[in-house]
């Protein structure tokens, strides 16, 4: 089966942040967790289930989650790349703070492109810790939606809200 479709091609600008900490990688890694808890959609799903109320769902999460965040994915690279014969610890999440991606959807489900946020943490040469990240408004006004570029924002303030909850320095990006 063939399907008749046709394109738009924005163009958006990225912003990646990459910030070199004196923490060890063990260490971030392990405060990061615990800051961001694990929540799985079949276990988001099976909370809804008891009584759909979503807004008693994202305040329940604040709860557990006092930034917001929760991890819906994680993976550790390393074990995987070092067959290719790359030594370096990695550790990659996706992180969603589903009271804000719920408002992204509603404007434009495109915008899950960028929500959940991807960061990654790998151990620097010197035995400190490298975090990259982009900055979520950057990618989000590509959508030019005021609703979403405001959402964007949100997330720019709750993210830099994490980092320095996790001992880190805002990062100037995500000032406003």
């Amino acid at each position: 089966m063939t399907y008749d479709a046709t394109e738009t091609t924005p163009d958006y600008s990225a912003v990646r942040v990459r910030m070199h900490a004196n923490a060890r990688l063990e260490a971030f890694v392990a405060a990061f967790e615990q800051a961001v808890p694990e929540l799985s959609q079949a276990d988001a799903l099976a909370r809804l289930a008891e009584d759909g109320d979503w807004s008693a769902f994202t305040r329940g999460l604040q709860w557990e989650a006092p930034s917001g965040f929760v991890r819906v994915w994680s993976w550790s690279p390393s074990d995987l790349m070092r067959h290719a014969g790359n030594a370096t610890s990695s550790a990659v999440w996706l992180i969603v703070n589903h009271a804000i991606a719920a408002r992204l959807f509603r404007h434009d489900p495109a915008a899950m492109l960028y929500s959940p946020l991807r960061l990654e943490a790998h151990a620097a040469p010197d035995a400190g810790t490298i975090l990259s990240f982009d900055v979520p408004s950057a990618r989000l006004r590509g959508f030019g939606i005021n609703k979403v570029t405001q959402a964007g924002a949100e997330l720019d303030r709750a993210l830099g809200d994490l980092l320095e909850d996790l001992g880190l320095p805002r990062p100037a990006a995500l000032r406003r």
